[in-house]
């Protein structure tokens, strides 16, 4: 099971991890590429608006390849199984790591901006497909902390990211192009390691209808002697559907069985990319100056921010012993004090002088607090809340959810930074209250639940006094 995860995870969640993190540290490089190659081209220099653009949608084109990954990852899962579209997943990356390697050398910076639309189509289909594998794979007992693996390579690729991308390494002006196609490695991992495992069972069985193979996946997953629970399971929820197909992600915008879960998959996605995260690693870098450590080592004390995510991601396989609940409720809960401390800390930030400390250890502790709730525990709650006919559609949606949230953060906060400053922090104190309220009132205990227990628990909500 170890392993199989660490198959899943290479060419999966860890892609997005670094990918998106991969492309700050060639900032620089990639502009003085783009004014030479137009200078080069069209003989003048370019408008530094223009540049601006340019860069733009070098840098954003990744989150609409992710938004159209996630809108087809779930009909590759169902087409060519769990295992299946991973496997397909990394030609695309191979592909892209191609475009973005030769973009320098040939002088097409359009190949860059081809090569990161195609990253992203992978990250959003590894999104998508990865959790889906694991939490049907997963026995019962284990599912919370083998779910996690999502979590931990996702922080652990923006983490390679951070030290690949230092300039004493692939950062500096010579190996950009290296650094950016540098994404086929874990591609070729997984395309090395994962044939070696089965297919998902649940899909075997429920899907594709084929039992011998379902029974030689879970004794290759779980043992010889212990695959016969989680088979009676499966044969239990395959009874329960009765040869209901897989459904299209606007079905299930239909269908009143599902319509809390959704609710509750939409909110919690949209929870984690709004929650502030990303306002803190725009501040990070003004708390660090403000505590006095020079530009230059900024970069290595940025390192210790993915070395927190990491650590948390890792402390979160606990989530199968302390509880999904709990551990996002808690989570969301700490990030609504650090962003109070924070807001205070950054108004008299220059009153005393131990104040920028204390905004420093605010920042470490918010992605502390979000690695430990919403960053580990949203995947998780999705692969549980849904049964097998709905789970594709409900990671498409959810996916979909994500990207769209992803990309108008990146649009508008900038605009949020600029007009509110320090009391941007404010908003995001409120949604992450509510996004707490809405977990303590709405969601039920998932862990140690089958898939059927869990779609009884939401039923008296979807239905009320119909139940």
């Amino acid at each position: 099971l170890f392993l199989a995860v660490c198959a899943v995870g290479i060419g999966g969640t860890f892609q997005y991890g670094y990918n998106v993190s991969i492309i700050n540290a060639p900032t620089q490089h990639i502009h003085k590429f783009l004014n030479e190659t137009w200078n080069n081209r069209y003989h003048k220099e370019l408008n530094p608006d223009l540049l601006t653009f340019l860069w733009s949608v070098i840098a954003s084109i990744f989150s609409l390849g992710g938004l159209c990954g996630a809108l087809i990852g779930g009909s590759m899962a169902i087409r060519l199984g769990r295992k299946g579209a991973l496997l397909m997943n990394n030609v695309i990356a191979i592909l892209a790591s191609i475009l973005m390697g030769i973009s320098f050398p040939t002088g097409l910076f359009e190949l860059l901006v081809a090569g990161r639309f195609l990253i992203g189509i992978n990250s959003g289909i590894g999104l998508c497909v990865q959790p889906l594998y694991i939490g049907e794979f997963a026995p019962k007992h284990l599912r919370g902390g083998l779910a996690m693996g999502t979590s931990i390579f996702l922080t652990g690729g923006i983490l390679t990211g951070q030290i690949i991308g230092l300039r004493e390494l692939l950062g500096g002006e010579k190996h950009w192009p290296l650094l950016l196609s540098s994404s086929c490695i874990p591609a070729l991992a997984q395309l090395l390691f994962l044939p070696w495992f089965p297919e998902s069972p649940r899909y075997l069985l429920i899907d594709r209808g084929d039992e011998l193979s379902c029974a030689k996946a879970l004794k290759r997953f779980h043992g010889s002697s212990e695959y016969r629970r989680e088979m009676e399971d499966i044969q239990r929820e395959c009874f329960a559907l009765d040869g209901e197909k897989p459904k299209k992600p606007w079905q299930l915008f239909t269908d009143p069985g599902v319509r809390w879960q959704l609710i509750t998959v939409i909110v919690m996605t949209m929870g984690q990319q709004l929650s502030g995260i990303n306002a803190i690693y725009f501040y990070a870098t003004y708390v660090f100056e403000q505590a006095g450590i020079l530009a230059e080592k900024i970069p290595y004390v940025t390192l210790g921010t993915g070395v927190c995510e990491c650590l948390t991601a890792l402390s979160c396989v606990r989530s199968n012993y302390v509880g999904r609940r709990y551990l996002i409720i808690g989570g969301y809960l700490l990030m609504t004090l650090w962003c109070t401390v924070l807001t205070f800390s950054l108004t008299y930030q220059e009153l005393y002088s131990w104040v920028p400390y204390m905004s420093m250890t605010c920042v470490f502790a918010f992605i502390l607090s979000f690695g430990l709730g919403p960053g580990g525990i949203t995947n998780t709650l999705t692969a549980e809340l849904f049964v097998q006919s709905s789970r594709p559609a409900a990671y498409m949606i959810a996916g979909t959810v994500s990207w769209i949230s992803f990309f108008t953060v990146g649009m508008l906060f900038p605009f949020i930074v600029n007009g509110l400053k320090q009391y941007c922090f404010v908003v995001f104190l409120l949604e992450c209250f509510f996004v707490t309220a809405f977990i303590f009132f709405i969601i039920p205990e998932t862990k140690n639940k089958s898939f059927l227990e869990i779609k009884k628990e939401f039923h008296k909500l979807n239905f009320g006094r119909n139940a």
